[in-house]
């Protein structure tokens, strides 16, 4: 049976607000009232991953959600013009909320790269933090009981390069094998690739690639190693971590690793489960952080 067309205004029936970031278009949505959640997400995906979490919660919380610059409908501009690093996209979120001014502490939502830029910003104004939710992520470095995945090696060379830039090969194959218990029909891999549709605007998918840093002088490692070490200040702030256990990069080594950081968060293992387990387990994923997210409102009243 063939896919069923999907259209992306029913899919992601969102209204698009830009900033002004020196000089970029940085595209987010804001939908809803209430609580202020920030959703973020990581490479090779954008604001659309959020697109059920966002329809479940706008009607109670106010729901923020950028595209990343380079990502999604952000501005795609060349490394004259961004330096596509780690510090530069904390600032992002910084200049985003600052202009945004939500009411009160934000509760976090982050997936893959999404964990390091949300906790480096939490690390920096951690008076603004509520609640938590990770998502197949991280915000430190590799543990060491985990070996650098060969496929990300090969995406860091110039193979991987024009793979990622001439083929759109990344978002391709993370939107095939991010799903495991429901794999993502062509049409909806479509639309999670829809933002890189041209050597030129994959420059994000390939930049956080090679940003990854792994060695002591590598551009980043410091903050990393800032961030992972100041982790557990924020045990006391109440965590739902969501796990697909078949994440061939973001596997239990790293899951075990927020145990150990955060170990009053509650932690639901999805076994059959991929890397983009918002998606793989929607059902299942989505109450369970509504619920957690609703809890602060019960605790208020």
């Amino acid at each position: 049976m063939a896919d069923q067309p999907l259209k992306l205004e029913t899919e992601y029936p969102f209204e698009n607000h830009f900033l002004d970031l020196d000089g970029l278009r940085y595209h987010y949505l804001d939908e809803g009232d209430g609580p202020p959640v920030v959703m973020l997400h990581g490479n090779p995906s954008w604001s659309f991953y959020y697109r059920r979490l966002v329809l479940a919660l706008r009607g109670e919380f106010r729901c923020i959600v950028p595209d990343h610059i380079g990502c999604g409908f952000s501005e795609k501009p060349g490394d004259d013009r961004y330096p596509y690093t780690l510090k530069r996209r904390v600032d992002d979120l910084e200049v985003l909320l600052d202009h945004l001014n939500p009411d009160g502490p934000v509760h976090l939502v982050v997936h893959d790269w999404g964990g390091m830029i949300g906790m480096a910003y939490a690390h920096r104004h951690p008076d603004r933090i509520a609640r938590l939710v990770l998502l197949n992520t991280a915000a430190f470095h590799l543990p060491r009981s985990k070996s650098f995945p060969p496929l990300l090696w090969v995406c860091r060379t110039w193979m991987g390069a024009l793979l990622i830039r001439g083929g759109n090969a990344f978002s391709r194959a993370a939107a095939h094998v991010g799903c495991k218990r429901n794999p993502m029909s062509k049409a909806l891999r479509d639309l999670y690739c829809l933002p890189y549709d041209s050597w030129k605007n994959r420059i994000a998918t390939l930049r956080f690639v090679q940003d990854i840093p792994l060695r002591p002088g590598d551009r980043g490692y410091a903050l990393v190693t800032e961030v992972g070490e100041a982790l557990q200040q924020f045990r006391k702030n109440p965590t739902l971590i969501c796990w697909g256990m078949k994440d061939f990069v973001f596997d239990r080594h790293f899951l075990d690793q927020w145990s150990r950081l955060l170990p009053e968060a509650r932690v639901h293992r999805f076994e059959d489960c991929g890397h983009y387990v918002l998606e793989d387990a929607a059902e299942e994923v989505v109450p369970l952080i509504v619920e957690h997210l609703r809890a602060v409102t019960k605790e208020m009243q």
